[in-house]
């Protein structure tokens, strides 16, 4: 869920980042531009004066017009050499009165022609549009040389824009750098939050797996979190709590009432014993009786089993696979070679933890149902084999198989194939087996064997973390 729910609040935050921080670099580049604009307009604005001095002819002969041109004329000079900023006085007609660099001349078009007509209205040119800092264009401010009410000439300006746009991008780089500092405080701002909200969700999700695996004794441990999920946790706690009441009174049920109908029902076996004594040999009908009541007895027998299995802890070790399957397929033996049933196995020393009492019942249980269903001349096979994390016992037949409802069906308490009702059994064996493995972290699967027959692996882990 964090992997989820992350992304979405780190690009929601960027986004706010962004959204503040375009208009404050927008704000940045404008106000350097700004001042670059006051600055230019304040010295053609001087420089302005001095042309109208220049033009002023009150009482001077030639000689002193031309020394103030020469005055204008050197301090534009000192004012390009300074800043490197061109500049010049231009007459309504276009010719330079005073001019930096020298061959710096009035354009014919483009943007200075432009501010050198606008001013020629007496109206200062008009702010020059947004300079960027990947843009070498160059900034335009004209000024008009007024008297006597009339515009006599022009003050251009013509300044290059790589210092402000090495400014504004300082700018932008300090705003960059602030963004990325809030991104980093805001994504650990998330990871702590996601950590302090998920950690419950994730507790709540380990505890249903556990109880979903069989371990019913494992509860939420209500601390930290949003107040939402503690009460989440207390409550699903209670459900817990309510759940193992009704199995450990179902499994009490179970196993009370197999108990106690077992010695109502071996006194009636008892008596029907008796009366198979009085009634003539091979009799029939007392024949039938005693099979279902041995059967009756052998299916209390499995539920009483299948109550305990369901409720007893395993005694985990590390025990020898290998050499346990082995000796459950020295014990089948004689039992397939009297069925006429090939009984076969590759056994190496393989460990892993597992109870040794319940691993033999489970193999028991899966052995014998291989061998009476496997028809004579058949074979079974038992292979041990280790992978990754755990250990398996696989064991396979060529018999009949099962059709894919079956196998999904496989394993449920009292499910019998209707195709094998005629074979003895009461459909609990591999239910307790499973309950068996379950109680030790192990498993059973069910799958089709090519070209005919079943497949079952019994699995067990490799280490004791895992089990």
């Amino acid at each position: 869920m964090r992997t989820r729910l992350l992304p979405l609040l780190i690009v929601l935050m960027a986004a706010v980042l962004l959204a503040l921080g375009l208009p404050l670099a927008v704000s940045v580049a404008a106000a350097q531009q700004q001042t670059v604009v006051v600055d230019r307009i304040d010295d053609t604005a001087r420089f302005a004066a001095l042309a109208q001095f220049v033009t002023d002819g009150t009482g001077s002969p030639r000689t002193t017009e031309d020394d103030r041109k020469e005055t204008l004329r050197r301090e534009l000079a000192s004012y390009y050499g300074v800043y490197g900023i061109r500049a010049g006085v231009f007459y309504r007609n276009g010719a330079a009165m005073a001019n930096a660099p020298d061959d710096w001349l009035l354009p014919q078009s483009g943007e200075a022609r432009d501010a050198f007509d606008e001013a020629l209205l007496s109206r200062r040119s008009h702010d020059p549009e947004q300079v960027w800092p990947w843009q070498r264009s160059r900034l335009i401010v004209a000024s008009p040389v007024i008297r006597d009410g009339d515009v006599v000439a022009v003050v251009l300006t013509d300044s290059p824009t790589g210092p402000m746009r090495s400014r504004t991008l300082r700018g932008w780089l300090l705003i960059g750098a602030g963004e990325i500092a809030a991104m980093l405080l805001a994504v650990g701002a998330a990871l702590r939050l996601t950590g302090w909200v998920l950690k419950p969700v994730g507790v709540l999700d380990a505890t249903t797996h556990d109880i979903a695996t069989g371990r019913l004794k494992s509860r939420v441990a209500v601390a930290g979190g949003p107040p939402e999920l503690r009460r989440l946790a207390r409550s699903f706690n209670e459900m817990a709590d309510n759940v193992e009441d009704v199995l450990e009174q179902q499994r009490a049920f179970v196993a009370d009432a197999s108990h106690q109908l077992r010695n109502p029902l071996s006194a009636l076996l008892l008596r029907i014993e008796l009366l198979a004594l009085e009634l003539p040999e091979g009799n029939e009908e007392i024949a039938s009786v005693r099979t279902e009541g041995k059967r009756l007895a052998q299916v209390l027998d499995d539920l009483l089993d299948l109550a305990l299995a369901e409720h007893a802890e395993a005694d985990l070790r590390l025990t020898d696979i290998g050499q346990l399957a082995a000796e459950r397929l020295a014990a089948w033996a004689p039992t397939a070679e009297a069925k006429g049933v090939r009984l076969t196995g590759d056994c190496p020393p393989t460990t892993g933890w597992a109870d040794p009492i319940t691993l033999s019942s489970a193999l028991d249980a899966v052995i014998d149902n291989a061998v009476k269903f496997t028809p004579q001349d058949g074979t079974v096979t038992v292979t041990v084999a280790s992978n990754g994390e755990s250990s398996t016992v696989v064991v396979t037949d060529t018999g009949p198989g099962l059709t894919e409802e079956e196998l999904a069906r496989v394993g449920d308490r009292f499910w019998r194939s209707g195709r094998h009702q005629n074979v003895k059994g009461s459909g609990l064996g591999l239910s307790i087996t499973r309950a068996l493995l379950a109680a030790g972290g192990g498993s059973i699967e069910y799958e089709h064997h090519a070209p005919h027959g079943l497949s079952v692996t019994v699995r067990v882990p490799r280490s004791e973390a895992v089990a």
